[in-house]
């Protein structure tokens, strides 16, 4: 809610680009943490990194 308040006024445009920047760096700390964490917890090494880099799970669809 108050991050609608603030963008409600009239902000110049270079501090809209900062707060945006600072938004984007917040939630990619959070994801990083997240991967992170999974890897520590699934004690995953470069063998499975690799096999993740060559994992398809795209769902198929029937051709018409």
């Amino acid at each position: 809610m108050e991050l609608l308040k603030l963008f409600s006024r009239e902000i110049p445009q270079e501090d809209l680009t900062e707060i945006k920047r600072l938004i984007v760096r917040y939630f990619a700390k959070k994801v990083i943490e997240s991967t992170n964490k999974a890897w520590e917890e699934n004690n995953w090494n470069e063998e499975d990194e690799k096999r993740f880099l060559n994992i398809h799970e795209r769902t198929s669809y029937a051709k018409k």
